[in-house]
């Protein structure tokens, strides 16, 4: 973009060049590299699952009602977060506010409950280097619980960013790409808990 004097401009404050639905578009593109992503954990995982080097197995060391109650945990967060968007659809702000603020709440429990159990493998011996399986096991729960902590900050920056500014359309569409992220997070976490937890407890 060039000024008719041909001096490039680069930031527009109107937002008069702003493409229709560019950002979700774009956020769209996003999500798909992460799925990459955690495809290829999941395949790693898949490959090295059974690669115990003599030490503990999933079916040694998972908690399955630890692990269910956090999965509750994450999936009562979306729905919350649901509450929220219909909360932006009626023009609430401080009822998205508050819905976002109980969805980053669940959210914070559940990497609780995670780090806890992190902590508890690795007080026994049970850390990243003592086989093949827990390595790939903490990079694949690790980094999902990575973007679970990412997605709490960003619902904190939400949450200042609607009080100050209000239901602007930026502030709508940053929520609707928080609202893709955050079930996107649901999706995976679904595929952790099957393949990962109870298809691990079963060997």
């Amino acid at each position: 973009m060039t000024r008719e004097d041909g001096a490039p401009v680069f930031l527009d404050t109107q937002g008069h060049h702003h493409p229709e639905n560019g950002t979700l578009l774009g956020f769209w593109i996003y999500l798909l590299s992460d799925l990459m992503i955690f495809g290829c954990l999941f395949a790693t995982f898949g490959v090295l699952g059974r690669s115990f080097a003599a030490g503990p197995s999933g079916a040694d060391l998972f908690d399955l009602k630890l692990v269910a109650v956090n999965t509750a945990v994450l999936l009562v967060s979306s729905i919350t977060y649901g509450f929220a968007m219909i909360a932006m659809q009626a023009r609430n702000k401080r009822g998205l506010i508050a819905w976002l603020i109980v969805t980053g709440l669940l959210g914070a429990t559940f990497l609780a409950i995670e780090l806890y159990e992190f902590h508890h493998f690795i007080h026994i011996g049970a850390g990243p280097q003592r086989s093949a399986f827990l390595s790939s096991f903490f990079a694949l729960v690790g980094t999902h619980g990575l973007h679970v902590f990412f997605g709490v900050i960003w619902l904190i920056v939400l949450c200042l960013q609607v009080r100050k500014h209000g239901l602007t359309r930026a502030n709508t569409r940053r929520v609707a790409c928080l609202s893709m992220f955050w079930h996107f997070l649901d999706v995976v976490w679904i595929g952790v808990f099957t393949f990962v937890y109870l298809m691990g407890s079963l060997r």
